[in-house]
């Protein structure tokens, strides 16, 4: 018997059955959907009502300003707002995929509420076109829109998250002068289109085009009838006749049409082939068309919802107040002023069980339950039937529970689907708890007070992420919890969007007892971004509970920008320090850098190593007039004047630097003054006697430059300096450099002795041999001869080397073997001389003959 009563209340269409169950009595009191504009989200979100400014109503106990009131699913209120806005009537609103609410006026206004109807900042503008043109008709899919003016303009938004709105090509037909012909529009959404942009098809008298972003075209759709022959050539248009009304089908391959004369044609878009066509007992095209699922289209006039499927005769259903058509990706929902129902194919898992007369497995096991509760035998010889099919009954009972809107009916198909799991070894054990989880969710969500109606298959293309995101959008944030704990999803955004709308919602809250209240909540989630609470709580006006708040964050990378930005430079400073993180060091040190006075910036980065170390870093390579400030507030005289030193090194690159130019007087000038901050310094009394010597090489090379009018002194050293004086002719310089650096006597000769070598002035190097004993011998003027690669001069100087060794090696370098040999015998270095230059000179065998004493000693 319960199988025909629940069957008693199916429609058959054809060889289908469809089912209207009733899911919600209308919460709402005095909404009479005739007298008002109304906007249904889908997935059973929520109901935007408004009063319709295009029609004369009675006013009865209510206010002449308008409201725009939201209400969920089951009726109940949510919010309200006056609806006070200028741009003329409200031409259309419709909620998009993320749950806003687009109005349109008659300027092109765009106006945007949430859920809570608050107005979104800022407005938008469909362009100029609308706003000189009007706008008179408005179609809405899921993430933009497509506007029709007076002027026969269209204007479209592909998305809402740009706002971009775009004008499309002009369409032939759409002139002021043809407005009188009927037109209608419709939508083909991007993600059913080749192109991947929404295709907008237009129906103006006889013709349809499709209207893309750059082209427009006209489709034609082949008539299946005998007497083609017969009629009129194409030229004339489709053979179908004005089109009236159409929709696109919720997969977008197919488009019905409502004709002048009362015919409903369904078109495959792709094929162009009609695969339906029906003839209506009205030529008045219906005030709503909607496809129900992808089996039937729904049309409704007055007092009358006709379904028409493929083949057979159609279903009515009879309304005695106005209805709504909300399209869902499995069914309709049909809203009235009273309640509201959900029109859809009875599921073949639902229709094989509580079919009239069904004999199939599953039927059977559900007719065992029963009997196995009245205690029956025939329990058993059910199973006993269906032993070989038992897997598919079980199956078929899930899946039939998980379409149920009814808890009771549920709870018997899944009882039903466990007795046969008894019975059944090889059934997934997890698929009986699986379903039991989503309908515990789906229950949830289908109570009054949540009024968010979603069927099995709306929730799996929903998916859980999604209705959590929903859910705590409405501020029902304690279900969003439970079904996030329960599925075992990350809690943190419900918590985080909790916390935020707390803040929000406690204005007058201490914040002392508010951030107890917040902690006790967010400690439940590890890993929780407090920063962002933060943030939002400084945003509402509440810096020092932001400030609190930030205090809990772990990770200093959120932590130390917002502590920056809600004005607290010390603990963001502190905290970037402790992290180590170099990048958060010099993010804090700009940005208190350009807040704060400098001796006040100076005071804070003096105490932290790693501040100071790491500003004194930058500041040497790109401010260093800023860093002489710091150094000197903090007393380093010495680090002032090395910077000094290294700005005269700098300037020295300079290329006008050059030839007497009037740059090195300041270079000097920077260099006195470093001389004069080291001097004030015991530790630095060195570089104090270095900078004066600096100083007064580079008045000296400043001055040769001058009388040689040659670029090559300045910068060099004093060996240098005086080699060059040297190869120059300049002796007289070179003597007064020597003197006024007081250069020794041996460093003297080998500068001179190599100057000469390089000019290969032999003569003057041999009379400078002469002129007086040389302090270290004449082993300079050897080695500045072997070094010019004249073997000859060196043999001058050679044999006066005192010192056998340095002799030997002298001849050994010239390649002179037998007087090396010679020496090397006479040195009295045991053997060790003789045996490096036999090494040296492998194939001469007098070393071998030299070296016979030594080893026969060893």
């Amino acid at each position: 018997m319960a199988n025909v009563s629940v069957a008693a209340e199916w429609q058959l269409l054809y060889d289908r059955y469809y089912r209207k169950p009733e899911i919600y009595q209308m919460k709402w009191k005095h909404v009479d959907l005739s007298r008002n504009k109304v906007a249904c989200a889908s997935f059973g979100g929520p109901i935007a009502v408004i009063r319709d400014d295009s029609k004369i109503v009675q006013l009865y106990a209510e206010s002449a300003l308008r409201k725009l009131r939201i209400f969920n699913s089951a009726g109940i209120l949510l919010s309200e707002t006056v609806w006070k806005h200028p741009g003329g009537r409200l031409i259309g609103m419709s909620w998009s995929d993320d749950q806003t609410l687009i109005c349109i006026v008659q300027d092109g206004t765009i106006y945007r509420y949430n859920i809570h109807a608050e107005l979104i900042e800022p407005n938008m503008s469909m362009g100029q076109e609308c706003f000189e043109q009007n706008v008179v008709e408005c179609v809405f899919w899921g993430n933009g829109v497509v506007c029709l003016t007076e002027g026969g303009q269209l204007i479209c938004i592909f998305d809402f998250k740009t706002m971009k709105p775009s004008k499309l090509p002009d369409v032939p037909g759409l002139a002021e002068d043809d407005l009188l012909q009927p037109i209608c529009l419709t939508v083909r959404e991007p993600k059913y289109t080749m192109s991947g942009i929404a295709e907008v098809l237009v129906a103006v008298g006889d013709d349809i085009f499709v209207v893309e972003e750059d082209m427009v075209q006209t489709i034609r759709f082949d008539e299946p009838s005998v007497d083609d022959s017969e009629m009129q050539n194409d030229d004339s248009g489709n053979l179908i006749g004005v089109v009236q009304k159409m929709i696109v089908s919720p997969n977008g391959k197919f488009l019905t049409l409502f004709t002048h004369d009362g015919r409903i044609v369904v078109v495959d878009m792709e094929t162009k082939q009609i695969a339906i066509d029906y003839s209506c007992e009205s030529a008045l095209p219906p005030q709503q068309m909607a496809w129900c699922g992808m089996d039937s289209v729904l049309l409704y006039w007055d007092e009358d919802l006709m379904m028409v499927g493929p083949v057979g005769d159609p279903v009515h259903y009879f309304y005695d107040e106005p209805i709504i058509l909300i399209p869902e990706c499995d069914g309709v929902r049909i809203l009235s002023n009273t309640n509201l129902e959900f029109l859809q194919r009875v599921p073949d898992s639902t229709e094989s069980i509580f079919k009239i007369g069904s004999t199939s497995p599953a039927a059977l096991l559900y007719d065992a339950l029963d009997h196995f509760d009245r205690r029956s035998a025939k329990a058993d010889e059910n199973l006993r039937l269906i032993r070989s099919s038992l897997s598919e009954a079980v199956e078929s009972c899930i899946d039939a529970a998980g379409h149920e809107f009814d808890v009771t009916r549920q709870r018997a198909l899944l009882r039903a689907a466990s007795y046969g799991q008894a019975f059944c070894s090889n059934f997934q054990r997890e698929r009986v708890q699986e379903t039991c989880r989503t309908l515990r969710v789906l229950n949830a969500v289908r109570d009054p007070a949540i009024g968010i109606p979603l069927s099995i298959q709306q929730y799996k293309l929903l998916t859980p992420v999604v209705l959590i995101s929903r859910l705590i959008n409405a501020n029902c944030h304690l279900l969003a919890l439970r079904i996030s704990e329960y599925l075992d999803m990350n809690k943190e955004v419900v918590i985080m969007h909790w916390a935020c709308a707390k803040i929000t919602a406690s204005p007058s809250t201490p914040d002392s007892h508010l951030l107890e209240i917040l902690l006790d909540k967010l400690q439940l989630c590890k890993g929780i971004s407090y920063a962002a609470v933060a943030t939002h709580a400084d945003n509402c006006g509440r810096r020092k509970l932001a400030a609190m708040l930030v205090e809990h964050e772990p990770r200093s990378t959120k932590q130390v920008p917002l502590l920056l930005s809600i004005g607290e430079e010390d603990t963001a400073l502190v905290k970037a320090t402790e992290s180590g993180d170099t990048d958060l060091v010099y993010l804090v040190i700009f940005h208190i850098w350009q807040k704060r006075p400098p001796l006040e910036f100076f005071a804070m980065i003096q105490g932290r190593v790693l501040a100071r170390d790491l500003f004194v870093a930058y500041a040497r390579c790109h401010k260093h007039e800023f860093l002489k400030d710091f150094f000197l507030s903090t007393g380093q005289i010495h680090e002032v004047a090395f910077l000094l030193w290294k700005e005269s090194w700098d300037m020295g690159k300079n290329p006008m630097a050059s030839k007497g130019s009037p740059l090195h007087g300041p270079r000097i000038k920077l260099i006195e003054k470093a001389r004069n901050l080291f001097s004030q310094t015991k530790e630095h009394t060195f570089e104090s006697k270095a900078a004066e010597e600096h100083a007064k090489l580079l008045k000296i090379q400043h001055e040769l430059e001058a009388s040689t009018k040659q670029a090559i002194f300045v910068d060099s050293s004093i060996n240098d300096t005086i080699r060059t004086c040297i190869v120059l002719g300049n002796n007289r310089a070179a003597i007064k450099v020597k003197t006024e650096f007081k250069v020794s006597d041996k460093r003297w000769y080998w500068l001179k002795a190599f100057a000469l070598a390089t000019i290969k002035d032999w003569a003057a190097l041999e009379k400078f041999s002469k002129e007086k004993r040389p302090p270290m011998g004449f082993r300079p003027f050897v080695e500045a001869c072997i070094d010019a690669d004249e073997k000859a001069e060196a043999l001058k100087y050679i044999p006066k080397l005192s010192d056998l060794v340095e002799r030997g090696e002298a001849y050994a370098r010239i390649g002179m073997a037998k007087e090396a040999a010679d020496c090397a015998a006479q040195a009295n270095d045991g053997g060790e001389l003789l045996e490096r230059f036999r090494k040296t000179f492998v194939q001469n065998a007098i070393f071998d003959t030299l070296l016979m004493p030594f080893q026969g000693a060893s």
